[in-house]
């Protein structure tokens, strides 16, 4: 909900912005490059609804209990604006310049990187092809060739997999860091 993320309080915190949602509980902000636990971290969160294939109602519109009884009856795909719906889903073009700029200033070089969906050539092996590319998704793509990091992880496509040394795909399983890494900081295979 990104009217209520967007509402909240806003301070650096381990070198990147974030939003204060509760004393300890923060939510990392686009493009931003934080330090803790002796890592870095690179975030990007974002992702296109795949699920809207009949559109985006809008509740203000005089038709809108009409539109979305009909398409509840055709068991259609669909969002509400402002509901299940944010434009900003994905990341504006000022987040992705943000991102690009704090990983020049750490010379392209992140321990750990947190998205939500993965680069297109990611994506394209989890899904065999089914997701379009779009242009985060791109912009993941070039960040991936950028950067030198130890993992990505990332959740979008509702799995839990490795894909290939460097790319985790966690979407509702729960796991501890020290499973990927050896005690000299190298990544398990």
């Amino acid at each position: 909900n990104f009217d209520l993320l967007n509402a909240l309080p806003e301070k650096r915190w381990n070198g990147g912005r974030v939003h204060v949602v509760r004393e300890h509980v923060l939510h990392l902000m686009r493009g931003q490059v934080f330090t803790f636990g002796g890592l870095t971290w690179f975030t990007m969160g974002g992702a296109s609804s795949h699920d809207i294939d009949a559109g985006i109602l809008e509740p203000d519109d005089p038709d809108f209990a009409a539109k979305r009884k009909k398409l509840d009856r055709e068991r259609a795909l669909y969002r509400v604006n402002h509901v299940s719906w944010w434009v900003e889903e994905l990341p504006s073009e000022e987040e992705q310049e943000e991102g690009l700029r704090n990983l020049e200033k750490c010379q392209y070089q992140v321990d750990f990187i947190l998205s939500h969906c993965a680069p297109s050539s990611i994506q394209d092996i989890v899904s065999r092809g089914f997701y379009s590319h779009d242009r985060l998704t791109n912009y993941l793509d070039r960040v991936k060739e950028l950067c030198d990091f130890k993992i990505w992880f990332f959740g979008h496509y509702h799995a839990n997999e490795r894909i290939g040394e460097k790319f985790v795909l966690l979407y509702d399983k729960i796991a501890a860091l020290a499973d990927f890494l050896r005690d000299d900081g190298s990544v398990f295979s």
